[in-house]
C-alpha cells in the first residue's frame, strides 16, 4: 500500500479521470451516500467507513451501509450525502475532503443511490443511535483478496448477485456494488461499471 498522502492523490487524480454514469433523468427515489477513506483509530493505514444499521430502523435494519439516506426536498445529492453523514456520524464533510464521484447504483428498493468519495484525515465520529448500531474500519488494502468480489447466481442471469467478502464480513449490493466499484476505480484507476450486478431480495 502507498503511504496515506499518495494514496489521496492517487484516488483524487483516478475520480477525476472517470465518467460517472448518473442516471438524472429517472422516476427514481434519490438517496446518496458518503464513501469516507480516513487513518484508523490508531492511526494505521488508510482505512474506509462502513456503519452497521440500527436494529430499530423500519427499513434495512442491521445491514452494512456507508453513511447516507434519502434527499430533502430542494437539496442536491451532494449535499444529501453530506447532511446524513452530519447527522449519523457527527462528521461534518467539506469540499476539502471532496475527492469526486463514483456511479449511480438503482436499487430494488426504487431509489437511483448517489455516491461520493471523502478523504479525512483522522476522523472524530460519533454514532448516532437512533440510526447507527457501530461504526467500523477496514483497511483499503483489506479489498486486495483474490476471493472478492464473489458472484452468485440470481433471478437474471445477466445481473449476478454481488457480494464483496470485507474482514470476516459479507456485505451485499447495494452498498457491496458501491464499494467494489470504490476499489477498482478510486484505488486501482479502473473504469468498472457496477450497475449489471444485482442485490439479494432481503436487501430491498
Amino acid at each position: 500500500m502507498t503511504s496515506d498522502h499518495a494514496l489521496r492523490q492517487q484516488m483524487k487524480q483516478n475520480l477525476a479521470a472517470f465518467e460517472p454514469n448518473l442516471l438524472a433523468e429517472t422516476d427514481l427515489k434519490r438517496a446518496s451516500v458518503a464513501v469516507i477513506t480516513t487513518l484508523d483509530d490508531t492511526g494505521g493505514d488508510p482505512a474506509f467507513i462502513i456503519t452497521r444499521r440500527a436494529a430499530k430502523l423500519r427499513g434495512h435494519a442491521g445491514q452494512w451501509a456507508f453513511p447516507g439516506g434519502r434527499l430533502d426536498a430542494g437539496e442536491t445529492s451532494l449535499e444529501g450525502a453530506i447532511r446524513e453523514t452530519r447527522e449519523e456520524l457527527g462528521l461534518t464533510l467539506t469540499g476539502e475532503h471532496y475527492l469526486g464521484q463514483l456511479d449511480d447504483y438503482e436499487t430494488h428498493s426504487g431509489y437511483a443511490m448517489s455516491a461520493f468519495v471523502f478523504w479525512v484525515t483522522k476522523a472524530q465520529m460519533k454514532a448516532n443511535p437512533d440510526e447507527v448500531a457501530a461504526i467500523h474500519h477496514f483497511e483499503v488494502a483489506s479489498l486486495d483478496r483474490p476471493d472478492s468480489p464473489e458472484l452468485l447466481p440470481g433471478p437474471d442471469p445477466e445481473r449476478p448477485i454481488i457480494r464483496m467478502h470485507v474482514g470476516p464480513v459479507d456485505i451485499h449490493a447495494p452498498t457491496g456494488a458501491i464499494l467494489h466499484q470504490f476499489h477498482e476505480v478510486a484505488v486501482k484507476g479502473l473504469t468498472t461499471r457496477v450497475a449489471h450486478f444485482d442485490q439479494p431480495d432481503w436487501a430491498r
